[in-house]
């Protein structure tokens, strides 16, 4: 943190900016933010406010935590307090705005500014409501900020949604001035020599505020699908799986970190995994087992970057879950298109080749690559290890990585190959 004094009184004010859409980055700004004003007892928090809105459930739980705090809460409205971000300023004690600034406007729409049905409506009414009644302010004023019908004489007709303009707030009493700096609402509060700390996002914060990032989100995914794919093209390779499992935790942590990832995601994430593998070493050919695995990769990913209760996603902002389907959709199509272009020539790179281990069975030893030879179709030979159904089979005096499609075949026991797909011969036992 930052210490800045401005002289010697023992009053204390913690301030911080907040000046972003609303969503994970800026409730976890606020709480971070509360918890170090508190654990320092400082005599007012003052935050200086600057957004357009953002996602219902975030603001939501921004007003909650500064409704709770033990602390004076005052807010400086700089510009736009426009949405969730009057939602924000009625839940504090004191609201001040610099001139030109205006607060309101707090409809819920979609992502082309179109009203949502009447049940979204409702829930932010209720929420301007009860903040305006438990800071003392006038909830008619709160919910006219939402709904149209609401008439308030002299002030606005019915029909249109209020936008407040900082001199009109002063006039009704919702704000308490129209100021122009931080300064002069620390003198307005009678604070102008009190020793201010100011807020210093860290680099962690940094670093999440990065990884969730869209963009980023969507070069993750495509490095989670790229290295599952290449590792089942390598048998006994490690590496790529490696990078699978890094992309996967630095996608999935700081979701979870920011309250977006839940366990039970990140369970059906793992889910689809399992069952993919299962259809392409365990079941033969390809079918329920690999569409639902498929299904909950899908959806593990997508549910990940949405705010929701469980399958509730009214409470994260309109058009979201579209978008994070659509996000994984382009990954999953962007991975495969790349992986068919350039994944053989990976496969065969010198660099490739010095990160996988390819020394451990030397084909000095009998020991061959499963590389795709359709003339071993129809040829017989020994079950060198037992096959659960993967092991090893011996053809013409080579080894080879195979599959048992019979799901158990024990070692010494002859058997014949009836296809060859994804690098791997797939064996059954020999009869008679």
């Amino acid at each position: 943190m930052l210490l800045v004094a401005f002289g010697s009184q023992a009053q204390h004010v913690y301030r911080f900016d907040l000046k972003e859409d609303i969503g994970p980055n800026a409730w976890r700004l606020v709480k971070n933010a509360y918890e170090a004003a508190e654990a320092k007892q400082v005599d007012l928090v003052l935050i200086e406010l600057n957004t357009f809105g953002g996602m219902v459930n975030f603001a939501d739980s921004i007003r909650t935590r500064i409704l709770d705090s033990p602390l004076e809460t005052a807010v400086f409205i700089n510009h736009n307090a426009a949405s969730a971000g009057a939602l924000i300023s009625l839940a504090t004690d004191r609201i001040y705005m610099s001139k030109g600034s205006s607060i309101g406007a707090a409809s819920v729409v979609d992502r082309s500014g179109q009203v949502l049905p009447e049940k979204h409506q409702s829930y932010m009414r209720g929420l301007m409501r009860a903040t305006a009644e438990a800071k003392g302010r006038d909830p008619k004023v709160a919910e006219a900020f939402v709904d149209p019908d609401v008439e308030l004489p002299n002030i606005k007709p019915a029909g249109k949604i209020l936008t407040l303009t900082s001199s009109e707030a002063v006039n009704i009493k919702l704000a308490e001035a129209e100021l122009s700096s931080a300064t002069e609402v620390l003198a307005a509060e009678g604070m102008a020599g009190a020793q201010v700390t100011v807020h210093r996002i860290t680099a962690i914060d940094k670093i999440i505020a990065f990884l969730i990032n869209p963009a980023v989100s969507g070069v993750l995914m495509l490095l989670i699908i790229g290295g599952i794919y290449f590792e089942l093209q390598t048998p006994g390779v490690g590496f790529a799986l490696v990078v699978a499992i890094i992309a996967a935790v630095l996608f999935f942590a700081p979701l979870y970190i920011q309250g977006l990832a839940d366990n039970w995601e990140i369970a059906l994430f793992v889910v689809g995994i399992v069952l993919v593998l299962m259809e392409l070493f365990v079941i033969p050919g390809f079918g329920v087992a690999g569409i639902l695995g498929i299904l909950c990769l899908v959806c593990g990913l997508a549910f990940s970057l949405v705010a929701n209760d469980y399958f509730d996603f009214s409470i994260g902002k309109p058009g979201m879950l579209l978008n994070a389907f659509l996000l994984v959709i382009a990954s999953m199509v962007a991975a495969t298109v790349l992986m068919v272009i350039f994944g053989k020539s990976l496969l065969n790179t010198r660099a490739f080749r010095r990160l996988v281990l390819q020394g451990e069975q030397r084909s000095a030893e009998g020991y061959t690559s499963a590389v795709k030879n359709l003339e071993l179709v129809g040829k017989e030979g020994i079950a060198k290890t037992v096959l659960r159904p993967s092991g090893k089979v011996e053809i013409d005096e080579r080894w080879y990585d195979a599959v048992a499609l019979d799901g158990f075949i024990d070692a010494g026991e002859a058997v014949y190959v009836e296809k060859h797909e994804n690098y791997n011969l797939f064996v059954r036992k020999k009869r008679g």
